[in-house]
């Protein structure tokens, strides 16, 4: 199942050489040359050459873009009983039911998505370190751990990866409309010598809008992070495998919360296992 831990995964006895064959099948199966799939991979061709003679190991990351460009189970690929020939069709036909199922674009609930920031801002407008830049980043953890943990989108938000981490899409237009609807006030205000933008909740949050489950893992993100600053919260964000794993610019797909890895995991996938 694509829900697992890849460090979990990736505990395999499988060698570099069997790994850089099984990648090898792959590449020649989908018709593209070393040169075309180390450009989608972003690695140097020798570096590509080198990983399917088993002479270099492949990275988290590296792995996670190959899967993605070459459409395979990273589940299958690391499994012992792997057999390229065997699962040919079955392969193909099968992503095609997983992209139906997975690659549907999230849709942002605005009004959910408007609670949700009015919750934030009413337990954390008080701190005098939440601007802009520490509340999209509270945005993003609370919507990303939610999908890790439930498997469900939180607001339907998209982010997109830029230099200072990640930035809901739309949230300006969201902001706007509140600030004249007199939901929000927006203010300017100076945290350590730096200019800040901050917002001021006007009105409460309407809690039926938010299940408890989505309360409790806002409230876990808040309790973690809402007490760093915009740099702390920032470089943190850089080190989370679905921003690692993202072209700048291009938004952030869900679907890499999967592989995250301690300190980022919110997932007990254990426990979690016999129910999704």
């Amino acid at each position: 199942m694509f829900a697992k831990n890849l460090s979990k995964a990736m505990k395999t006895e499988l060698s570099n050489k069997e790994l850089g064959n099984r990648i090898l099948s792959i590449r020649k199966a989908k018709g593209l040359s070393q040169e075309e799939l180390a450009k989608l991979i972003e690695i140097s061709r020798p570096s590509l050459v080198q990983i399917e003679q088993g002479n270099r190991k492949v990275s988290i990351i590296e792995l996670i873009n190959l899967s993605l460009n070459l459409e395979f189970s990273i589940d299958k690929i690391l499994s012992k009983e792997f057999n390229f020939k065997e699962d040919k069709i079955e392969f193909k036909e099968k992503s095609k039911a997983e992209n139906k199922e997975r690659i549907s674009v999230p849709e942002l609930m605005i009004d959910k998505f408007r609670n949700i920031l009015l919750y934030l801002l009413e337990r954390c407008a008080g701190k005098a370190n939440v601007g802009e830049t520490v509340l999209y980043k509270l945005l993003y953890f609370s919507d990303f751990n939610y999908y890790e943990i439930y498997e469900n989108h939180l607001s339907g938000a998209q982010y997109k990866k830029l230099p200072y981490g990640p930035i809901p899409q739309k949230i300006n237009a969201v902001i706007d409309k509140m600030i004249e609807a007199k939901e929000l006030q927006k203010i300017k205000t100076e945290f350590h010598g730096y200019q800040q933008t901050r917002y001021i909740p006007l009105i409460k949050p309407d809690l039926t809008q938010i299940k408890a489950s989505e309360i409790e893992v806002i409230d876990q993100v808040i309790n973690q992070l809402s007490n760093y600053s915009a740099s702390e919260i920032s470089n943190y964000s850089h080190n989370d495998l679905p921003w690692k794993a993202t072209e700048e610019g291009d938004v952030i797909d869900y679907e890499l919360v999967f592989y995250r890895e301690q300190p980022y995991t919110v997932r007990n996938y254990d426990s979690h296992e016999d129910e999704v």
